[in-house]
C-alpha cells in the first residue's frame, strides 16, 4: 500500500470527439465506465487515496464512483484549473507525493504507476513517456514541407508524479493554462525524470481508440483472468439487549446478538468470504478475539480491512451473496437497506451485493430462536 501517495484523476473535460455526445470518461468500455477502469488501475498499484475531478454537470454520474477511497472535487474551466482545485482540496491533509492522471487513460498498468512512484524516491518530479520512433514531418498546405529530427523526442503520458508541496507551489505561481503538469513544473524550475511509458497507456480520443481499448481489455482478460471464490459462515446467539446489527443495519428486535464485537453475523460471514477467497484465513486471524481492543468493535472495521486487502492484492469484487438464517426478525423489509450499507462500506454497486434470508423450518438452534446464522459467498477477479 502506498499510504503517502494520492492520485488525482482529471475527468472534468467535455471532449466528445469519440462520438455519442457523452464525455469520453463517462462512456462504457468493456461493460464498465471508463473512469472505473482508471480507478481500479491505481488500486491495483496500491494507491488507495483517489481524487476524481469532475465537471459540475457530471456530479450525478460521479455518484457511481463514490467509495471510501474516492473523493470527488469540482473542476474548473481548464485542465490546469481542475488540477489546482484537486491540489488545494488535498492540502489540508497533504500527501508526500501526488500522481496526476488523465481520466481517459484507463489502461495504464501497475508497472507504469510503480515506475513513477519509484522515481519519486529520488526526484521531485517524474513522468512516463515513450521515445518517438516514427519519422516526423512538418507539413504545409497538405504537403510535406520538411523532415524533423526525432532524436530526443518523447510522447508524454500520465500519471505524472510530483512532490506535493512543489507542484502545489508551481500551480499557484502559474498563470494561464498548460498542456500538462510537467510544463507547469518546468516553468517553476523543477526537473522531471522520464520513466518508461507503455503503448497500452493510450488516451481515448476517437472511436478508434475505444475499439482498440476494447480489444486490449479482452486480450488481458483472456491472458490474466484470475477468479477466486470464498465462503464464510458465522453464528451468534441471542442475549439481553434491543435490536440486532445485521449487514450494517440495526434491525428492531426484542433481543440483541451477543459477541466479542457488535456481533453483525452477516458482515462477519461476508468478511470471512473475502478473506477466504484471498487465502487469508478469517477475521480471527486479523482481529484476534483475545485482543481487548476489538471488544465491541463495529464490524465494518473488519469488512473494510478485507476489502482493502482485496484491492492491495489487485483483485476486485465481482459479486457477493449473503444469506441470513433465522425465524425472526424478518429480514425482507430491511434487505435493500442492508445492500446499500454494504455497498457503501465496500465501495461497489448495490447490484453486486445480494442479501436474503431463510428459516430453518423451526429446526435446530435458529428454529428455536436461540440465535442467527449467516453464510456468504464472494467472487473476486483479477485481470
Amino acid at each position: 500500500m502506498r499510504q503517502h501517495i494520492a492520485a488525482i484523476i482529471v475527468a472534468a473535460g467535455r471532449g466528445t470527439r469519440a462520438g455519442t455526445g457523452v464525455p469520453k470518461q463517462w462512456r462504457m468500455l468493456a461493460g464498465r465506465i471508463v473512469l472505473a477502469h482508471t480507478l481500479d488501475a491505481f488500486r491495483q498499484a496500491g494507491v488507495t487515496r483517489l481524487v476524481v475531478v469532475v465537471h459540475p454537470d457530471d456530479l450525478d454520474k460521479a455518484d457511481t464512483l463514490r467509495a471510501p477511497d474516492v473523493a470527488i472535487v469540482l473542476g474548473g474551466d481548464t485542465r490546469t484549473a481542475s488540477v489546482r482545485a484537486a491540489l488545494e482540496a488535498l492540502e489540508g491533509d497533504a500527501p508526500r507525493h501526488v500522481l496526476i492522471h488523465d481520466g481517459a487513460r484507463p489502461l495504464l498498468s501497475p508497472t507504469v504507476i510503480g515506475d513513477v512512484c519509484a522515481a519519486l524516491d529520488h526526484a521531485v518530479a517524474a513522468a512516463p513517456a515513450l521515445p518517438v520512433v516514427d519519422a516526423l514531418w512538418r507539413g504545409e498546405n497538405g504537403q510535406v514541407a520538411a523532415a524533423v529530427s526525432r532524436a530526443d523526442l518523447f510522447r508524454a503520458q500520465t500519471p505524472q508524479g510530483f512532490e506535493f508541496r512543489a507542484i502545489l507551489a508551481a500551480h499557484r505561481a502559474h498563470l494561464g493554462d498548460a498542456a500538462d503538469d510537467v510544463e507547469i513544473a518546468r516553468a517553476a524550475g523543477i526537473e522531471t525524470r522520464i520513466t518508461q511509458g507503455a503503448d497500452d497507456n493510450l488516451k481515448l480520443t476517437y472511436q478508434t481508440d475505444f475499439d482498440r481499448a476494447e480489444r486490449l481489455i479482452a486480450a488481458r482478460r483472456r491472458d490474466d483472468m484470475d477468479i477466486r471464490l470464498g465462503n464464510g459462515f458465522d453464528v451468534h446467539r441471542f442475549g439481553p439487549g434491543k435490536g440486532c446489527w445485521l449487514c450494517g443495519v440495526l434491525v428492531p428486535h426484542e433481543r440483541a446478538l451477543q459477541g466479542h464485537s457488535d456481533a453483525d453475523v452477516g458482515m462477519h460471514a461476508l468478511s470471512d468470504a473475502i478473506y477466504g477467497a484471498l487465502a487469508e484465513g478469517d477475521i480471527g486471524r486479523h482481529f484476534p478475539p483475545s485482543d481487548p481492543q476489538w471488544k465491541g468493535a463495529e464490524s465494518h472495521i473488519f469488512l473494510r480491512h478485507a476489502v482493502g486487502l482485496m484491492h492491495a492484492r489487485g483483485y476486485r469484487l465481482n459479486n457477493c451473496d449473503v444469506t441470513l438464517i433465522c425465524e425472526r426478525p424478518k429480514i425482507g423489509p430491511h434487505a435493500a437497506a442492508m445492500q446499500a450499507a454494504l455497498a457503501a462500506i465496500m465501495g461497489c454497486d448495490m447490484g453486486q451485493i445480494s442479501v436474503k434470508a431463510t428459516t430453518s423450518e423451526r429446526l435446530g438452534f435458529t428454529g428455536r430462536e436461540e440465535g442467527i446464522a449467516a453464510i456468504a459467498t464472494a467472487c473476486l477477479s483479477r485481470g
